[in-house]
């Protein structure tokens, strides 16, 4: 759930996960569906189609143990190697470097680290730096250190007046590391889907695509649509800024098998990606 998310926003969603699938088991027995739907609005939802494979692995192949062996873990979807690590640090207390976006900033300024960070050079740099520092014993804290140090106080604006290491810092001027390579500009896309009701329920249907196994409200393949939409909203997915554009719809005919009607008390209890849950609950209001 860290990855790519903020901790104070993972925080609810982790207590969650853990009382509804509180073992590799319950995971592994739980529907797409259900797993979906307690992962909605963390996003990426790959991360959580891959804990979901990881965790039948985990029963059929290791007896519902996580694997000791770094080789076995990751083989298992959507385990590399800061999944591995932090794993083998936290969990077993094995002696193995993390680097991850705190502990990354960190190390290209205590070891100045000049090459982009995420570039292969740059990544290869930092985890030899982070390998060097390791312990031998207690290596789970050292790690967790690390990661506090890099969240609160080598922050993106290093409050390097109140660093517990800057005497060992390498770097002559923190504040212009790390060095990232230059992001390639937002594609703006527009995306074009209808809103249906009848009576108490609303059409859905579930996506093949970017939403995988989620509902949402069904695509409008047409291009050119004379009248205004019911709904406008924008949001960011990866390197794009998507436009959703919604447009009513009076026909209540099912146009293929993926389409179902759902009543308005069922829509909390089956995934709905956020941008189109908040269309929804707009366009319901009204």
């Amino acid at each position: 759930m860290l990855q790519q998310t903020q901790v104070v926003t993972v925080l609810p969603y982790y207590d969650k996960w853990l009382r509804r699938f509180p073992t590799f088991a319950a995971l592994a027995q739980a529907s797409e569906s259900d797993v979906l739907h307690a992962w909605q609005g963390l996003g990426y939802y790959g991360r959580a189609r891959n804990l979901h494979a990881a965790a039948k692995l985990v029963v059929n192949r290791h007896h519902g143990q996580f694997p000791f062996d770094f080789e076995a873990a990751q083989k298992l979807p959507g385990i590399g190697r800061y999944s591995a690590n932090a794993v083998a640090s936290f969990a077993f207390d094995f002696s193995v470097p993390i680097v991850e976006a705190n502990t990354a900033r960190l190390l290209a300024r205590l070891c100045d680290v000049t090459a982009p960070i995420d570039s292969s050079s740059g990544r290869i740099a930092l985890w030899d730096s982070a390998t060097r520092l390791v312990p031998k014993r207690n290596a789970g804290a050292f790690n967790s250190a690390l990661i506090d140090l890099g969240a609160l106080i080598c922050r993106p604006k290093p409050r390097c007046d109140i660093c517990p290491v800057k005497s060992f810092c390498q770097a002559p001027n923190p504040e212009l590391l790390p060095i990232k390579k230059m992001r390639r500009p937002l594609e703006k896309l527009t995306e074009t889907h209808v809103f249906a009701v009848r009576q108490n329920e609303v059409l859905l249907e579930q996506s093949t695509g970017r939403w995988r196994g989620m509902w949402i409200l069904p695509a409008l393949k047409r291009e050119r649509i004379a009248r205004q939409p019911l709904y406008v909203s924008t949001f960011p997915f990866t390197h794009h800024r998507v436009t959703l554009r919604v447009f009513g719809s009076a026909s209540s005919r099912l146009r293929n098998c993926r389409q179902h009607w759902f009543g308005r008390g069922a829509l909390q209890s089956i995934p709905i990606p956020s941008p189109h849950r908040r269309a929804l609950v707009a366009l319901l209001d009204h």
